[in-house]
């Protein structure tokens, strides 16, 4: 344990996803073994994001306007909208040059043990923009793990008397897994060879 402003830093950077304590340990002595500039940049960069960085107002997506870029494209499908977790998806799902119409970022899953309910995520803004009579399809693309199951079969159980076609990413992708890491291939079959649900 160290004492002052670099255990503060250790700790700090330990809240961070995916960072366990080594790491932590790491990341902080080479901020402070690094030139001033490159300690510098990363402050900065951080304080921008904090600054300019929100959600976009119809789907959820990160964003430095009021609409992200997706949503104010004129060429993008207005009939169908992919349902993911997080900003992160939209970009995998992205990668793939697969899907041509609209997104909506829920903002996480249902996980009864963390404390997250349907209340927590952007399901309300989903229902609302589902009554525009041009969509059709809703594609679920939540995580292949037991919280985005969850999520997608609650999904569907509200959507389906909507008279809306209700699909699900197919196999190809791993169960436990998350969209994040799939590999473009990969995903784009899993986007293909989606399924009714």
């Amino acid at each position: 344990m160290y004492e002052g402003a670099i255990q503060d830093l250790i700790d700090a950077l330990g809240h961070l996803p995916g960072i366990g304590p080594k790491s932590a340990q790491r990341i902080a002595f080479y901020i402070l073994e690094a030139e001033p500039e490159i300690a510098a940049s990363l402050v900065d960069s951080i304080r921008t994001v904090k600054e300019r960085v929100k959600f976009c107002t119809p789907c959820g997506n990160v964003s430095e306007e009021a609409e992200c870029r997706i949503c104010r494209d004129p060429r993008r499908e207005n009939t169908s909208i992919c349902v993911v977790e997080e900003s992160k998806d939209v970009n995998a799902i992205e990668r793939t040059r697969e899907f041509r119409g609209k997104y909506h970022v829920l903002g996480g899953a249902i996980s009864p043990i963390d404390g997250i309910g349907p209340e927590q995520l952007r399901i309300r803004e989903l229902m609302a923009r589902l009554n525009d009579p041009e969509i059709n399809e809703v594609i679920l693309a939540t995580d292949p793990n037991l919280e985005g199951e969850a999520t997608a079969t609650y999904l569907a159980r509200l959507i389906k008397p909507l008279g809306i076609k209700v699909s699900r990413l197919a196999s190809g992708l791993p169960v436990g897994g998350d969209l994040e890491y799939a590999d473009e291939v990969t995903l784009g079959r899993a986007f293909e060879g989606r399924r009714d649900v």
